[in-house]
């Protein structure tokens, strides 16, 4: 009995079919708008990408530069002023620009990893019941947006032997918080103020829902997938049940380590040798942060090339894959390679940061060069 079951297993295993590092690739950049610019307004792509991540102000632009035909910056900064779209920390605790209803319904979503952070600050927030702090810092903000500053320096008037920063960022975990406009503008952008995403949009947060369809969306903008890559992604734990309940209606592969991989049945998987136009990908883009196994996108030898200590470079894709860094500087858009670029690489190259340049730099004029090859 005990070795035909090992038997099956071995057979089952087998017949699942495998998906190399280049198809890998290409199935998550046609899901990313990458393979070509896709003809959707800037909040239907915010909405299938699950958000953008926007530590700084000008990723968001950058990104949705690179996926979309027709994109204006303005187009961005008119949701924002709108308050159909928003800045605020979500997945892995960091600032993601997201629709009004992805705001409402993903905080709720990450909450427990909030909740975890703050564990992290336990020293500095002895004797503070966080539940009145976070009361009182509802009542701050929604009363007129504060900054950072001013909510430590109030937070620390009641709470005077408490860690000023662990006040204001028990504040953050605990309440939805989101940068007001005109932070995040283009070229308008100012300094940081907050406020409750209830009080900015007009409406109540979502009850907390169960991540199932948050992992279909999930599949849809960043599969095939593994558990722990939704989990890298999410920066939450525990979703290996999520994806039991919807295996039925998923299909799976593995990828050539093994690792079971789970995807939507009618979601494109394009051919390997698809061809993958240069991109020029803003810091933090989030491709690069959205698998456990980041390899489809980035080559074993360039990993960490990206980052150097905390600060993260804009980066280069070339056939699909990470392949250098860039930068605006003094009048050049510098382009730094990892390695020789082809003749006919370096002319799709130029011809994409000419693209770049005409929809977010059009004034001053920049000079397009290529940089020292970093190895």
């Amino acid at each position: 009995m005990t070795k035909t079951t090992k038997r099956n297993t071995s057979r089952s295993a087998a017949a699942v079919p495998v998906l190399d590092t280049r198809a890998l690739n290409r199935a998550t950049l046609e899901r990313q708008l990458l393979l070509r610019r896709a003809p959707l307004s800037a909040e239907a792509a915010v909405e299938h990408l699950l958000g953008l991540q926007a530590q700084n102000v000008k990723p968001p632009y950058y990104a949705l530069a690179a996926r979309l035909d027709g994109f204006t910056p303005g187009k961005l900064s008119g949701l924002m002023a709108d308050r159909a779209v928003v800045r605020i920390v979500t997945m892995r605790s960091t600032i993601h620009t997201h629709t009004a209803a992805d705001c409402l319904t993903l905080r709720p979503l990450v909450q427990p990893a909030r909740d975890r952070e703050l564990t992290a600050f336990r020293r500095g927030l002895q004797g503070v019941d966080l539940d009145r702090l976070a009361a009182l810092a509802r009542d701050l903000v929604e009363a007129e947006p504060r900054t950072m500053k001013q909510l430590r320096e109030a937070l620390l008037a009641v709470w005077p032997d408490a860690d000023p920063q662990a006040l204001a960022i028990a504040a953050r975990c605990k309440l939805p918080l989101v940068q007001v406009t005109p932070r995040g503008l283009w070229e308008r952008s100012g300094q940081v103020a907050l406020t409750t995403a209830e009080h900015w949009l007009g409406r109540p947060t979502e009850p907390t829902p169960t991540p199932d369809a948050t992992v279909l969306r999930y599949l849809a903008a960043f599969g095939p997938a593994s558990v722990k890559d939704m989990q890298t992604w999410a920066g939450l734990t525990r979703l290996r049940d999520a994806f039991e309940r919807l295996r039925p209606d998923l299909v799976t592969f593995r990828d050539e380590q093994g690792t079971e991989l789970f995807d939507l049945p009618d979601a494109p998987r394009p051919a390997p040798d698809t061809p993958a136009p240069p991109r020029f990908l803003p810091e933090f883009d989030n491709l690069l942060l959205s698998h456990a196994d980041r390899t489809r996108v980035v080559p074993p030898e360039h990993w960490g090339r990206a980052w150097q200590g905390n600060q993260a470079h804009r980066t280069l894709l070339v056939d699909g894959f990470l392949a250098g860094v860039w930068k605006i500087e003094e009048g050049n858009l510098v382009i730094e390679p990892f390695g020789r670029l082809t003749r006919d690489q370096r002319r799709a190259v130029t011809e994409e940061g000419e693209h770049l340049l005409r929809v977010l730099h059009p004034e001053p004029s920049y000079d397009i060069r290529f940089g020292t090859v970093i190895r």
